[in-house]
């Protein structure tokens, strides 16, 4: 609403005419202003929200087809409300053929059984119990009320205590129908004065809300949890195979973070692809439990014959997630404060470049091999990755000087309390068996060309020795001098040993991996390799032959 103001001038000794003025209601203006906002960011919100959920069905169809199989079946199940046949009964409680589906209907079929399982167990014993306590209630006569509530508490009491053991976590789902189903037996029972029909009207109802939940997930499109076991185990090679190359090569083209984001810090899911990607190797631990606990309900089907190892694929799993911890080490080493200067890691690039190309491709291979279900071919699969570490291990040992601080190295030198217990010709021979990285005294006098460096590193990659921790400053008063100088140096120089020596654990670590999947190969029964023709081709005219 608007407002009155008055304003009176009497400067003159006379009395001036009023002057009035109406002010519009701001305030009005400002709220419709805010609602505006708010209705305009809630449609925005849904239309992102719309957005993703198409999304989502686009990505995995699967969704699409499991939400169509829970409408199917509880419109089937519906009919039920329908039933016109001598037993009224079964209209008036088909609402527990509903909740049957609506509870034990899920995505995959293993979860389907899981749940079909301990809702039948848990109807099938609540319904003994509430026959047998019926019984007992009517006996009592007057003490009928009794009865009923001191046998729901010893049942409650009974399941909730079980259910808690830890062997009988599979079945607290059984625990909580037992409890619910009991106690509206009773009750319902006690109201009509009808224990034995109400009992068995209930029992048929959840028998055929479970039968249609079997038929229309088994028969239309079904969705297999050993399946979806298997495709995640294998998508742990390839994101682990990416991650291993991002970060080698990251590392040599001197990539580096201009601020670490929080959620890398805390472990969080981050934007980064290298970071993602193993991090989504060693999280999926509680996923392929789940899996694996469907699976083993699962009935043979497809490539998957009765009694099928799927405990042997979340070993497999279990393997590359040690490795994955090592790329974890790797991608640490990208993030440290204090990095390597790029002309040594120029040094050594050659060597690291190949131990994780070759690292990537036994992963890579591992992968696919398991994709087809297919064993390993004639030959060691690891002689290659193994050859590119021997190598970086000779490079390391031939330029180790790069990696220490040299100038504390004694050549030839013992302590003085050593000196009476050493001879001449002990000393000569110690001081010739001193490797060549050993004769090198001053570290910065080792020519390095520093004009071929990758074009990633910043010119203050190429200038500083070092990249100084944060709370280092780079100015004349706080750059560290003397011994400080000596100690980040030695310290950057490490960096790079650091992430060798990590690097060469990867290789040692895919042993294990290529033991537990030729076990599983083994037990899973994987169909063996295709054989390569190595026979020669006819050599066709005007075609050379070249003979090796």
């Amino acid at each position: 609403m608007g407002s009155l103001n008055c304003h009176w001038a009497d400067n003159s000794g006379a009395k001036q005419p009023l002057l009035v003025s109406f002010r519009g209601n701001e305030d009005g203006g400002s709220r419709w202003k805010v609602v505006r906002e708010k209705i305009k960011k809630t449609w925005v919100e849904m239309k992102d929200f719309s957005r993703k959920a198409v999304e989502m069905g686009r990505l995995d169809p699967r969704k699409v087809i499991f939400a169509i199989k829970m409408g199917l079946a509880l419109s089937l199940t519906s009919l039920l409300i329908f039933w016109k046949g001598s037993h009224e009964d079964i209209a008036q409680y088909s609402i527990w053929a509903i909740l049957t589906v609506i509870v034990m209907f899920e995505f995959s079929i293993g979860a389907t059984f899981i749940k079909g399982f301990n809702r039948g167990l848990g109807t099938i014993c609540a319904g003994i119990l509430a026959f047998c306590f019926a019984e007992l209630s009517v006996v009592a006569g007057k003490f009928e009320e009794v009865v009923i509530v001191i046998s729901i508490f010893i049942i409650g009491f009974c399941a909730s205590y079980l259910k808690l053991y830890p062997t009988m976590k599979p079945y607290e789902y059984g625990f909580r129908v037992f409890v619910l189903t009991y106690c509206i037996l009773m009750i319902a029972g006690n109201r009509t004065r009808e224990y034995t029909e109400a009992i068995l009207t209930r029992l048929v109802l959840i028998a055929a809300g479970a039968g249609v939940c079997l038929v229309v997930n088994i028969c239309f499109f079904p969705i297999w949890a050993g399946e979806s076991l298997h495709k995640l185990v294998v998508k742990n090679f390839k994101d682990l195979a990416t991650s291993l190359e991002g970060c080698v090569n990251g590392y040599l083209k001197c990539v580096e973070y201009k601020r670490i984001p929080s959620k890398i810090l805390t472990y969080q899911a981050a934007d980064d692809p290298l970071y993602n990607c193993y991090r989504s190797v060693i999280q999926s631990t509680s996923q392929e439990d789940t899996l694996l606990g469907f699976a083993t309900w699962e009935p043979p089907h497809g490539r998957y014959r009765y009694n099928y190892p799927w405990e042997n694929f979340v070993k497999v799993s279990g393997a590359v997630k040690h490795c994955a911890f090592m790329v974890m080490a790797l991608h640490g080493c990208i993030l440290s404060e204090i990095q390597a200067p790029p002309e040594r890691r120029k040094v050594f690039s050659s060597e690291l470049q190949k131990v994780g190309a070759e690292g990537a491709k036994v992963l890579h291979e591992l992968g696919n091999k398991l994709e087809k279900m297919e064993k390993l071919s004639a030959g060691d699969i690891l002689k290659n990755v193994h050859d590119a570490a021997a190598e970086l291990q000779k490079k390391i040992d031939h330029k180790s000087y790069l990696l220490v601080n040299s100038e504390s190295w004694e050549i030839g030198g013992r302590p003085k309390e050593f000196e009476d217990l050493i001879d001449v010709e002990d000393e000569n021979m110690t001081l010739g068996s001193k490797s060549l990285s050993e004769a090198v005294l001053d570290l910065r006098s080792v020519p390095v060309d520093t004009t071929s460096l990758p074009q990633q590193c910043d010119d203050d990659a190429r200038n500083m020795f070092i990249k100084w921790p944060s709370n280092v400053s780079a100015n004349a008063r706080s750059f560290p001098k003397g011994d400080d100088l000596k100690t980040y140096e030695s310290a950057s120089a490490l960096s790079l040993a650091t992430f060798a020596s990590h690097l060469i654990e990867f290789v040692a670590r895919l042993g294990n991996v290529v033991d537990s999947f030729e076990e599983l190969s083994m037990k899973a029964n994987f169909k063996d390799p295709p054989i390569m023709n190595m026979s020669p081709e006819p050599c066709k005219k005007g075609t050379a032959t070249w003979v090796v």
